[in-house]
């Protein structure tokens, strides 16, 4: 339904036509989400996605869509070179009148648009090792195509978003604190985050020491932020652009594996039905490692493992931290859902670690051998 807030916001964005339909999309934890249909001067219509941008969140929504207005450009230059469509090759930011890249309401709301890409939907679970390796490829494409621009221009738009160390400190903080009282209740979860914490530092120390290169990141690389065409399986486009920043590899493919290789949804409770799938954590690294086409350095490869592991301990912490601290950053459908999330993440990581001589094995055979 078009209220009177939708109708004011959309008035502001350069549009040809006239707005005839609004639907919410509840999907994601963070920002508000629209499908606004607009019917063009010729009888036709086209469909955009309007989004209230969480501001608690991304306080700095100029850098934020500069990034996105940049590396985005940077795509559809790739996809032209190509003779590939840039409407639905990568994210089209729809302008304001004045030609800014959003909109501040008179209370201070952020709001943004893009073009609406047909024919491509999101997946919660993943369905085959097909499926996810196309996924893989899409998110090392998106790597590749990326792969020439200077990340260290980016705006770092979330302070030390994957520096699992700082996630730590922050944790122990909230626990420290115990704001609603709830730390006793999740003794075992702490002691679990506190036993690991001599790992944490794997992947930043790597970065600092030169170990791995910095590289242009989405840094949120869950399955359901790839669209995929419902009739081929085939990854269409990479969304939900909003945490692209300086970072590494690691965190594009571990978030990847977290989320998309788990055997369950993140928020599932019974957690016998948690663990990590190694067919699909194959089935992503070729996928991923194909769309590179070799421009990984071996030592990123060698440490995919270490990325899912430190992706999934890190979003545990998170979801931890955040239901110490009262549940204001994450959105929840119910009070202990942040709790549940957790849990599920945890046992993910005790997965993971059982597994992980397999997980370096199926590694180790996408080496290229000299």
């Amino acid at each position: 339904m078009l209220t009177q807030e939708i109708k004011t916001v959309l008035h502001e964005f350069a549009l040809q036509g006239e707005p005839c339909g609004c639907e919410e999309i509840k999907v994601g934890h963070i920002n508000r989400t629209y499908k606004i249909t607009v019917r063009n001067m010729d009888g036709s219509e086209q469909a955009y996605i309007l989004q209230w941008i969480n501001s608690t969140v991304f306080p700095k929504t100029p850098e934020v869509m500069s990034n996105i207005v940049r590396v985005t450009s940077h795509i559809k230059e790739k996809l032209r070179e190509a003779g590939k469509d840039e409407h639905t090759g990568t994210l089209t930011v729809i302008p304001l009148r004045t030609g800014e890249s959003y909109y501040t309401d008179e209370d201070n709301n952020k709001w943004r648009m893009f073009e609406f890409i047909p024919d491509a939907i999101t997946y919660m679970v993943c369905e085959s090792p097909d499926m996810f390796r196309s996924v893989g490829y899409a998110f090392g494409e998106f790597q590749r195509q990326l792969a020439d621009f200077d990340a260290s221009t980016l705006y770092e738009t979330i302070e030390d978003f994957h520096n699992t160390p700082k996630r730590f400190d922050n944790f122990e903080k909230a626990v420290a604190a115990d704001v609603c009282g709830r730390a006793g209740e999740v003794a075992s979860e702490i002691r679990f985050i506190r036993e690991r914490k001599n790992r944490y530092s794997v992947i930043t120390d790597a970065l600092a020491s030169g170990r791995i290169p910095l590289r242009v990141t989405h840094n949120d690389t869950k399955l359901n932020n790839v669209m995929i065409d419902p009739k081929t399986g085939q990854a269409v486009c990479v969304v939900d652009l909003d945490t692209v920043m300086p970072g590494s590899s690691l965190y594009d493919f571990g978030d990847a594996i977290r989320f998309g290789a788990s055997s369950a949804d993140e928020d599932e409770t019974d957690l016998s039905k948690v663990f990590v799938r190694t067919d699909l954590y194959e089935a992503f690294t070729e996928g991923f490692c194909e769309a590179l086409e070799g421009a990984l350095t071996d030592e990123e490869i060698r440490m995919f493992p270490d990325g899912a592991w430190m992706m999934t301990v890190e979003v545990g912490m998170r979801f931890l931290t955040d239901y110490l601290s009262g549940d204001t950053y994450f959105r929840i459908g119910y009070p202990k859902h942040n709790l549940d999330r957790a849990r599920n993440q945890l046992k993910l990581v005790s997965d993971m670690e059982t597994k992980e001589a397999e997980l370096r094995r199926i590694t180790e055979s996408f080496i290229p051998k000299p």
